[in-house]
C-alpha cells in the first residue's frame, strides 16, 4: 500500500517490525522487498552489525540503487547531477569508491559535504528519491538489526527520512530489530513515532501455529494427529523458528506412512531441542564473559522474565550499580533487552530454559 501511495505522489510512511529473535523479521523483509520489486522499484538491504561502517554501507546502497534505476550506459547520461552528490559523499566521508561510477564525475559543490552526517545523508538521499521520481520509479530499503545503529547514524537517518517525507518523494525504509529499537527511535527523534509505522511480530496463534504445521504436510498427503499438534505448539510456545525446526525433526523420526501421532512429537523433541541449542541459542551465548553468564544464570533462575535490575542484583548478591556494566553489555550484545526502566528481558524467546540446561 505504502508503495502504491507514493507511486502516486502521496505520503505514506516507513515500517519498523520488532519481535524477539526467531519470529520471522528478515522473512518479512524479504516480502517487503519483493513487493516493492513487483511495482518496478529499485530493493537495496543492509544489515547492520556490531562495529559496522554505516555511512560506506548507506554510500553503497545509493550507489546500487542507481545502478537499478538506470542500468548500463543510460546511468551516466541520466544521472549525472546524483552521481556528483554521491561523489561529493564519499569525499566528505572518506567513503572508497566501488569501481567506476564516480570515477569521471565532478562533485556537486554545496550538497553532501558538510561534513555534518544528518545534513550529507539527507542530500544523498534525496536525490537519489529525486532520480527515481524522474523515472516515475522508487526506491526500498530494507535494514536488518536496526538496533545496532549508533544512536548518531539512527538520528542521522530519521531526520533524513522526515525530510524526504515532506516533499513525499518514493523512498521508503522497512526496518527491523529488536524490541529495544522503540525506545531508541524515539530517543534519536521525538517526531519517529508520526514517520514509522510499528509492527509487533510475535509468536503465532494456535490457528497460525497449527497451519504453518499441517499445510506443507497435507500437500504431501499427511496428516497431523491433534495430539501431535498440541504436543508441538506445547513445546514451541508457537514461535516460528521453533515450529520449523520440531516440524523437520518430526517429519524425519515419524513412521508413517501418512499420519503424525504424539509418539513422534515426543521421539522427535529431544533433537529438536539438540539442534536449536547448538545452532539458535548457544551461538549467542558465544564470547560472553564469566560474569555475563552468570548474569544471565541469574535471570533464567526466575524464569522467562522480565525482571528487575534489582532482583538479578539481589540474586547475584551484588548491588545494582556493580552490575551496571554487564546489564549495559548484555543489552549492547543484543542478548537482552530493557522493555521499560529498570527491567531487562530475554531476546531470544525460551533463552531461560536453554541456559537452565547448559549454563552452570
Amino acid at each position: 500500500m505504502a508503495v502504491r501511495r507514493l507511486a502516486l505522489g502521496r505520503s505514506d510512511r516507513s515500517q519498523v517490525l520488532t519481535g524477539l529473535r526467531g519470529v520471522g523479521k528478515t522473512v518479512l523483509l524479504r516480502e517487503f522487498r519483493d513487493i516493492a520489486a513487483g511495482h518496478g522499484w529499485s530493493c537495496q538491504h543492509l544489515e547492520i552489525g556490531e562495529g559496522d561502517n554505516f555511512v560506506a554501507q548507506i554510500a553503497a546502497t545509493a550507489r546500487g540503487a542507481l545502478l537499478d534505476l538506470s542500468p548500463g550506459r543510460r546511468l551516466m547520461q541520466a544521472a549525472s547531477r546524483v552521481l556528483g552528490v554521491l561523489k561529493s559523499f564519499q569525499l566528505s566521508w572518506d567513503v572508497p569508491a566501488a569501481g567506476t561510477l564516480t570515477l569521471t564525475v565532478d562533485p556537486v559543490s554545496g550538497l553532501a559535504d558538510s561534513g555534518i552526517l544528518q545534513r550529507d545523508l539527507t542530500d544523498l538521499l534525496r536525490a537519489v528519491a529525486e532520480h527515481a521520481a524522474e523515472r516515475d520509479k522508487g526506491v526500498v530499503l530494507t535494514i536488518d538489526e536496526i538496533q545496532n545503529l549508533p544512536k548518531e547514524h539512527l538520528r542521522s537517518l530519521v531526520i533524513a527520512l522526515h525530510e524526504i517525507s515532506q516533499v513525499d518523494l518514493p523512498l521508503l525504509v522497512a526496518g527491523a530489530g529488536l524490541p529495544s529499537i522503540l525506545g531508541l527511535l524515539g530517543e534519536a527523534r521525538t517526531y519517529a513515532e508520526r514517520l514509522f509505522g510499528f509492527v509487533e511480530i510475535n509468536s503465532l496463534d494456535e490457528e497460525a501455529a497449527v497451519r504453518a504445521l499441517a499445510k506443507p504436510a497435507s500437500a504431501e498427503g499427511v496428516t497431523w494427529d491433534d495430539a501431535a499438534l498440541e504436543e508441538t505448539l506445547r513445546r514451541t510456545a508457537g514461535y516460528p523458528y521453533f515450529l520449523q525446526e520440531f516440524g523437520r525433526q518430526v517429519w524425519r523420526t515419524a513412521e508413517g506412512p501418512d499420519r503424525i501421532i504424539r509418539q513422534d512429537v515426543l521421539d522427535a523433541a529431544p533433537v529438536a531441542i539438540a539442534e536449536l541449542d547448538a545452532g539458535f541459542f548457544r551461538v549467542r551465548m558465544d564470547r560472553t564473559t564469566d560474569a555475563q553468564r552468570a548474569y544471565l544464570s541469574a535471570m533464567a533462575a526466575m524464569g522467562p522474565g522480565p525482571h528487575r535490575s534489582g532482583d538479578i542484583a539481589r540474586a547475584l548478591g551484588r548491588r545494582t550499580t556493580q552490575l551496571a556494566p554487564v546489564r549495559q553489555a548484555l543489552i549492547v550484545r543484543g542478548l537482552c533487552y530493557s522493555p521499560r526502566h529498570d527491567v531487562l528481558a530475554f531476546t531470544v524467546p525460551m533463552f531461560d530454559e536453554f541456559i537452565r540446561r547448559h549454563v552452570d
